[in-house]
């Protein structure tokens, strides 16, 4: 039966993103670039695929295939952590499909369904690590699942942690309290909420922000984990142009944001599939006069060849 350290969760999990071609079709090439850039700046979690990498506008194979060159591209250094959702026969199916493909672990990604209840969600985890058998965290970003049910979770051996997207620090504080060190708690919103949720036992955090920045991002956690709070926040304040972007119009640029932003770095990834926003040209000229200085902030954090 695998098994996880949590050490390697307590980082940056960065979710790379994914790239189109002129036709529309998955573009492995530039995400392969991109990968290698992010593995030498020092990234060694990975979750391809996911939320902010279009993971409900992607199929089964698309997935799957990210899974395997990020996997290839990293070797057995990095953490690659596959999503999963949606119905579940399918979710089963693409969660073995890409641990076969060199995933360690899978996100179950927010449940969507209309009618939500902890009782049906219970369900819905428990034979997802029953049928997977591998390390596995859940994504919380609404009520369902409750904070109860994530700590009744906590009991089952293949739960190792929570991707936490709810912006209650004092609900965090109490999870975090009451799970006593048996799993890991996630900031899931990235580096807006990281440090206040560091405060309240976060031990690491999602990030989008991190395909720009990815050194600085990886400093501001560094921060944080040596408890230098200070210095964590400057650094904060270098990647929150880019969060505040991001979380325009309910969080609707999240993505249409970091795929215009990417091409200041060299690399095309196309525009978001639909129904995900399309930026206009004005949004794209303030872009591109916010870009060189955020970027002046990273290449400052390279180490000389």
């Amino acid at each position: 039966m695998p098994s996880l350290n949590p050490e390697r969760l307590r980082t940056v999990q960065l979710v790379p993103l994914t790239a189109y071609d002129a036709q529309g079709r998955l573009h492995l090439d530039p995400m392969r670039q991109l990968n290698q850039r992010l593995f030498e700046a020092g990234v060694r979690c990975f979750i391809p695929c996911a939320g902010s990498a279009e993971f409900h506008s992607l199929d089964a194979d698309e997935i799957t295939a990210a899974v395997k060159m990020t996997r290839q591209l990293t070797g057995d250094e990095a953490l690659v952590i596959a999503p999963v959702g949606g119905e579940h026969r399918a979710a089963v199916e693409l969660g073995k499909r890409a641990l076969d493909a060199g995933a360690e672990a899978v996100l179950v990604m927010p449940l969507t369904f209309p009618y939500l209840s902890d009782e049906g969600a219970r369900d819905y985890y428990l034979r997802m690590m029953d049928a997977l058998r591998c390390p596995t965290l859940v994504y919380k970003k609404a009520a369902c699942p409750s904070d109860k049910l994530l700590l009744e979770l906590a009991d089952h051996e293949q739960m190792v942690g929570v991707k936490y997207a709810v912006n209650e620090i004092d609900a965090f504080n109490r999870v975090v309290q009451a799970d006593g060190g048996r799993i890991e708690w996630i900031c899931g919103n990235a580096e807006r909420f990281a440090p206040f949720l560091a405060l309240a036992g976060s031990t690491g955090y999602t990030s989008g922000a991190g395909n720009l920045v990815p050194r600085l991002t990886l400093a501001m956690h560094a921060a944080l984990a040596a408890g230098d709070y200070a210095e964590a926040m400057r650094l904060q304040q270098l990647i929150l142009p880019i969060e505040h972007f991001r979380a325009r119009a309910d969080n609707s640029f999240n993505i249409s944001f970091l795929k215009h932003a990417i091409t200041h770095t060299g690399l095309d990834f196309g525009p978001p599939r639909v129904p995900n926003r399309q930026l206009t040209a004005a949004e794209k000229q303030e872009i591109d006069a916010m870009m060189p200085a955020i970027l002046e902030a990273e290449n400052a954090l390279a180490v000389p060849a």
